[in-house]
């Protein structure tokens, strides 16, 4: 009378040994869940599945994560294995070489972002945030300067943005040295009311 735990204790140990591992019969068992199975298929092809991810990627420690890849995918997708279609060790190494190639491609385009956006040699962070505040500050200057009446505005670009005195303001711009002092002082407020100066 065959026991059944003996005859199964007895299959386990024919797949132990590597001259007659059916890798078809592995890849359904890990399909069906069997983890000691997937530690079987990885002794018998590990090797194999490294070796063609090496060839593909070079790099030795990125061809060891793609192997851990293919066997993860294997658990995961076993029950998709049809024997009828090809055999056990073309569906894991088809696995390996599209995972090591899907590999290259994403390291690829990695590299070439990284080298499309280096910004190694470009401005510090803080000389761009200051250039743009700068841009925005003459920006809202220009705005609030509009606001301003005529005489207000070019005594006030006359006198800050050219340099000149009240009293080079008031002969150019052909006025009282008093009336000019006073359109800029109203123009001043005026501005540091519109870019929201405090007092």
């Amino acid at each position: 009378m065959n026991d059944p735990i003996q005859l199964h204790a007895a299959q386990d140990s024919v797949f132990e040994t590597p001259e007659v591992v059916d890798l078809s019969s592995l890849l359904v068992r890990v399909g069906h869940g069997d983890e000691a199975a997937l530690g079987t298929l990885y002794d018998q092809m590990g090797s194999a599945v490294f070796g063609l991810a090496r060839r593909v990627i070079r790099d030795p420690s990125r061809a060891e994560e793609v192997t851990q890849e293919v066997f993860v995918q294997v658990w995961q997708n076993s029950s998709r294995f049809d024997p009828s279609r090809g055999s056990a060790r073309s569906w894991l190494l088809t696995l390996a070489h599209r995972r090591a190639v899907d590999a290259v491609r994403h390291d690829q385009a990695a590299s070439d972002r990284e080298r499309k956006y280096d910004w190694t040699n470009g401005p510090d962070f803080d000389v761009v945030e200051e250039s743009v505040s700068i841009s925005l500050e003459h920006e809202q200057v220009r705005r609030c300067l509009d606001g301003l009446t005529e005489i207000q505005r070019e005594a006030i670009v006359l006198a800050y943005y050219q340099g000149h005195t009240y009293g080079e303001v008031a002969e150019l711009l052909d006025a009282n040295q008093a009336t000019v002092k006073t359109r800029m002082r109203d123009g001043l407020i005026r501005l540091r009311d519109c870019m929201g100066v405090q007092a």
